[in-house]
């Protein structure tokens, strides 16, 4: 059985952050940048507290089959939950979604390579 690779976004609002939380995230928003933004096994912070709360992690993992998708969201919403209980960050709205790439559409160039090797 061949490993799929899932890509697993989670999102919610920071909530009831001190002055001293949004100053430190404010202080540290160039590392969290959006430009930034990649999917990893250890995950990825994306947020922009000067403009809203919200933020998005984004994580990379893997299983052996479809159903994985599932234990790869829960694993990827406990990250994200212990990286922010960690820091003492409040949060709410939190939910995932998962894409498994072995399911994703091909790009242009990926369907021309495919169409040239089954010529």
């Amino acid at each position: 059985m061949s490993t799929r690779t899932f890509r697993v976004t989670v999102r919610g609002v920071f909530d009831g952050l001190s002055a001293e939380q949004r100053a430190g995230l404010l202080e540290r928003a160039a590392e969290h940048d959006v430009l930034r933004a990649a999917f990893t096994p250890e995950g990825s912070l994306t947020y922009d507290v000067a403009v809203r709360p919200a933020f998005t992690f984004r994580f990379l993992d893997s299983g052996e089959a479809e159903e994985d998708i599932l234990e790869a969201s829960e694993r990827a919403e406990e990250r994200a939950r212990a990286w922010l209980e960690q820091r003492g960050y409040g949060y709410k709205n939190l939910r995932s979604t998962a894409e498994d790439l072995s399911q994703a559409p091909l790009g242009k160039r990926q369907r021309r390579e495919a169409a040239r090797k089954s010529s």
